[in-house]
């Protein structure tokens, strides 16, 4: 006889693991290197307005349907809407899991590894910050270990359930995120000339403004929110039928938001303060902080309690990830939650090799691009924006934007979702998705 389904045992764990889902490198890392190559406050202030405005309703619709079926990404659209081809959008889902979680767990390796670097003195005052990383992520070995410990990590959460597992470890990981994040913004604003920094952030320019900042601001919008990667319909689903669904989803977006802006603060006026470039791109967290963290008084310290920080992120991530696969299995297939976890993470384990490899021990190109990129190409360009694209006009207009409404509705907090609901996931909510999907492409290949 099949066990019952797992429920989440408080709102308390649904809110920190659904947080925890969004909170993740993209938040410390993506989020402050976008927001440092597009000008910064002006930036800000687009990305909230996208976050309420395309960000939220996402978040409440995929929360329903997973609330709604009580079943996986797949399960969700066969039950809502049987014998029809929906069940491929769930599909997207799943797919998306797998190829973000193989090679976001190798950039998560990297971040663990630099604990041991900071520690190890390989990132002092005289290092040469750039050479560290290139040789780091060139590298045949080192990069595949910490790739495989990192995964060993998520593997083991993941295996011991919805309750012991992920419910457990969260209620310890994002805690420890919160704290870790608050003492960094003490330290940078206290820094001699962090002010200048404070003022990038808090002071908007929108001359630096353009049109692909704006499309950036939609894109950053959708990925750190864990949206169309199956991650809410699936942690949705375990909600008990009496939770709320618009108060939660609230929850959810104002804590990944708050660790985004968090973040913001504290990195920002340290770069400022010890005068290096906020625009440095993605080698913002593995080359210019940590010659940020070696020109402070106490940085060492500091660069481990970041990448600390940056790993915490990861895995919370990483966790939801790896679920989404493995709840489906567990669901249609009946497979136990250990031998899911196990061939899973060993598979998803075994294509992150190559994409780490690809970075410069071997040559492995796809569509003219290293292994790595265009993984981060498939999920960032094709499956997240299709995925999140045909979910909001699954619940917009095939179970309907009415329908979803109501259920949303049906236990009442603080939050009800009104008539403006219907308008942006029916309208809004999939046009800003497609004119970011279809700009993002010709942006790749012009």
């Amino acid at each position: 006889m099949k066990a019952p389904r797992e429920l989440w045992t408080s709102r308390v764990a649904f809110i920190l693991a659904a947080a925890g889902s969004a909170v993740g490198l993209g938040n410390i890392w993506r989020f402050s290197y976008v927001v440092g190559t597009n000008g910064g406050a002006a930036f800000i202030i687009v990305y909230l307005i996208i976050i309420a405005v395309i960000g939220y309703p996402m978040m409440v619709t995929e929360i329903a349907l997973g609330r709604k079926t009580h079943k996986n990404a797949i399960g969700a659209f066969k039950a809502l809407a049987p014998n029809t081809p929906w069940w491929l959008v769930g599909a997207l889902g799943v797919l998306a899991g797998f190829v973000i979680l193989s090679f976001y767990s190798v950039v998560a390796g990297w971040s663990v590894s630099y604990i041991f670097k900071t520690i190890g003195g390989s990132l002092g005052a005289d290092a040469d910050f750039a050479g560290v990383f290139v040789g780091h992520i060139t590298s045949a070995w080192a990069p595949v270990i910490w790739h495989a410990v990192f995964m060993a990590i998520t593997l083991g959460i993941i295996a011991a359930g919805v309750v012991g597992g992920i419910g457990r470890a969260v209620r310890i990981l994002m805690p420890a995120l919160f704290v870790l994040l608050i003492i960094l913004v003490l330290r940078s604003l206290t820094l001699p000339g962090a002010g200048a920094g404070v003022a990038f952030i808090l002071q908007p320019d929108f001359s630096e403004l353009t049109a692909q900042s704006i499309l950036g601001a939609v894109g950053q919008a959708f990925f750190t929110l864990s949206l169309g990667m199956g991650c809410m319909i699936t942690y949705g689903s375990y909600l008990n039928d009496k939770d709320d669904v618009p108060d939660n989803g609230a929850w959810v977006v104002a804590l990944d938001t708050g660790v985004a802006l968090l973040a913001g603060f504290a990195i920002f006026p340290a770069v400022f303060a010890l005068g290096f470039d906020p625009a440095a791109g993605a080698g913002l967290a593995f080359i210019t902080l940590p010659a940020v963290f070696a020109s402070m008084p106490g940085g060492v310290l500091f660069g481990v309690l970041f990448f600390v920080l940056l790993s915490i992120a990861a895995l919370t991530s990483a966790i939801s990830l790896l679920e989404v696969v493995v709840a489906w299995l567990v669901d249609e297939y009946d497979w136990s939650r250990k031998k899911a976890s196990l061939i899973i993470g060993v598979l998803i384990f075994l294509v992150g090799v190559p994409a780490s490899l690809s970075n410069g021990a071997i040559s492995f190109n796809i569509a003219g691009m290293p292994f790595f990129d265009f993984l981060d190409f498939l999920q960032e360009s094709i499956l997240l924006p299709l995925g999140g694209l045909l979910t909001a006009v699954f619940a917009g207009h095939v179970w309907t934007a009415k329908k979803t409404r109501e259920y949303a509705n049906t236990e009442r907090g603080k939050i009800v979702l009104g008539g403006w609901y219907d308008v942006l996931i029916k309208y809004i909510v999939p046009i800003a998705i497609a004119v970011v999907m279809i700009f993002g492409l010709i942006d790749k290949f012009s």
